[in-house]
């Protein structure tokens, strides 16, 4: 049965971020997801997480300058340092917190985002990252969202990690992105497995909990299942009432938080 973790940047958003941890283990979960977790420091995630018992499942590196609209560093061409101090403070809160999967976003066209770059630093990184025994992932996002952003389908992510032919760098699938940028996600589902580390959960067209809107997740998660996936599932929603009370989609699906 598929495992869930919270996004506490999406999810408990009326408290303050390292009650999150708390408000997620209460509910159900055994595992969180980030988006930033920079706004507290290393040691304090760490304290949450072993306090709750639960596993940092996924996190993203910093993605730059927020007040500019920056969506990343990895593909931006001349900002090579930056992307590796960036990178660097990463890895430290990896060793403070036990995650063992990051995300390193693409960045925007507009921001100077080109393909070699992106090859270069994410062959750099996932190298680094391999010897601390992380793994790294990279998100197709959709333009609808994100207007701009340099990864967008599912088989350009798989091109670039076939290029880069670090083992250690991974899919991260979110299937919200996925069916609006391109549909079809039973097949995505299906076709990638094999490179998939990680995925995301939300429903189009509000990008609300996984039980209403265009997407029928109680069979999707059932696919997963079938192809072995032994990962995570983010999530990833803006809850459209309380998040608690969001939370009986999980039963609609018939999963649970924890898959047990």
């Amino acid at each position: 049965m598929p495992r869930f973790a919270a996004n506490v940047n999406f999810l408990f958003t009326e408290l303050p971020l390292l009650d999150r941890f708390d408000a997620a283990a209460r509910a159900g979960f055994t595992a969180v997801e980030s988006t930033n977790l920079y706004d507290a420091t290393a040691a304090e995630v760490a304290a949450r997480l072993t306090a709750n018992g639960l596993t940092l499942a996924l996190f993203n590196m910093p993605a730059g300058n927020a007040a500019a609209g920056e969506r990343g560093l990895t593909a931006l061409a001349g900002r090579e340092g930056e992307f590796w101090a960036a990178f660097e403070t990463a890895l430290r809160y990896a060793d403070a917190t036990g995650g063992r999967r990051m995300h390193l976003l693409a960045g925007l066209t507009q921001h100077g985002a080109q393909h070699a770059a992106y090859v270069a630093n994410l062959k750099r990184a996932a190298k680094a990252a391999a010897a601390a025994g992380i793994e790294v992932l990279i998100e197709p996002i959709n333009r609808r969202d994100v207007p701009g952003f340099f990864l967008n389908k599912t088989e350009q992510a798989r091109d670039v990690i076939a290029e880069v032919g670090e083992p250690n760098l991974r899919l991260q699938l979110d299937l919200y992105h996925r069916q609006i940028e391109q549909g079809d996600v039973a097949m995505a589902i299906e076709a990638f497995a094999p490179i998939t580390g990680h995925y995301q959960i939300a429903s189009p067209p509000d990008r609300g909990e996984p039980d209403d809107g265009e997407m029928n997740y109680a069979y999707l998660f059932k696919l997963i299942d079938r192809t072995g996936f032994d990962g995570w599932i983010g999530c990833e929603y803006r809850p459209r009432k309380a998040t608690v009370e969001g939370l009986k989609w999980a039963a609609a699906c018939g999963v649970t938080l924890s898959g047990t």
